[in-house]
């Protein structure tokens, strides 16, 4: 606890929303990571949300007919590369379309049928 202002040493270097991974070489690493892989990705730490999330996406990918891998993403570094804040996540193409709600099958469709 810090009192007036004072900080503890341990309270100083876990101030980064990453636990304090953000040196170069993590960030470096998540930024190709965000243009390498699939083209729909689902940001989260693989919480029940998450999991709607990808079940949602699933089933709107197999309702329009379109064969793309989905890529579950749960390192943080990775996420914050994308600017996500609030999970879950959904990324088309390397653009984030939708963050901080789990949407159902027709919110899905309309958005890749839009994206793509």
């Amino acid at each position: 606890m810090a009192l007036f202002g004072k900080k503890n040493k341990n309270e100083e270097t876990s101030s980064c929303c990453c636990g304090g991974n953000c040196d170069a070489e993590s960030m470096a690493k998540a930024e190709t990571a965000k243009t390498e892989g699939a083209s729909v990705k689902i940001l989260g730490s693989g919480c029940a949300k998450c999991n709607q999330l990808e079940a949602a996406t699933k089933a709107a990918l197999e309702q329009l007919g379109m064969d793309a891998k989905i890529d579950h993403v749960t390192d943080f570094s990775q996420i914050a590369a994308y600017g996500v804040m609030t999970t879950p996540a959904l990324v088309i193409d390397g653009k984030v379309v939708s963050y901080g709600k789990v949407l159902k099958t027709e919110e899905v469709l309309k958005i890749l049928q839009k994206v793509r």
